[in-house]
């Protein structure tokens, strides 16, 4: 698992250092871990220049041994007996039309906990976006509401942006 510490690490700060570029003044609140084990999962399903790529900007060093590191520490983290309470959560949300295969979200479930949700992107996009930030709230104990706001894009695939930004706004006021 050492690997995959190293990894998170490199990829934390490279993040840290590409935010805090855009605002070198403001406050960043942002889980490096999230994110990296969120792009490990497409990265499971990468394959050829695009795994090259996401391996490079991970900082991922072998293929395979990543996705079962990310599940030990996955496991960790969610440790019923540890002295701490700390959890996260993974959750697939892919158009309802578009076809998953079967290894790939057995794969998801086995290393990152993360179950497929299909929803109709296409078709109802607000509502989307209110089931996944229902989830979002409930898995955090409202310690994240509203991660994902309408945008004003008539593109359904551009409409949601993380509202991360605002929340971090709000703080700093």
């Amino acid at each position: 698992m050492a690997a995959i510490s190293s990894s998170n690490t490199v990829f934390a700060l490279e993040l840290l250092r590409t935010l805090s570029q855009a605002d070198p003044t403001g406050n960043i609140f942002v889980s490096p871990l999230s994110i990296s084990s969120a792009l490990a999962m497409v990265y499971l399903g990468a394959r050829g220049d695009t795994a090259a790529q996401m391996a490079q900007a991970l900082s991922f060093s072998s293929g395979e041994g990543v996705h079962a590191d990310f599940q030990t520490l996955i496991a960790d983290i969610n440790s019923p007996s540890a002295s701490y309470i700390l959890k996260t959560a993974n959750r697939l949300y892919g158009e309802n039309t578009a076809n998953f295969l079967t290894q790939f979200l057995a794969a998801t479930q086995k290393h990152y906990q993360a179950d497929l949700k299909a929803v109709d992107f296409i078709g109802s996009p607000e509502a989307c976006r209110g089931e996944i930030n229902s989830w979002v709230e409930q898995q955090t104990e409202t310690a994240i509401i509203n991660l994902f706001i309408l945008t004003s894009s008539d593109n359904p695939t551009e409409h949601y942006m993380s509202s991360t930004k605002q929340q971090t706004d709000k703080v700093r006021d």
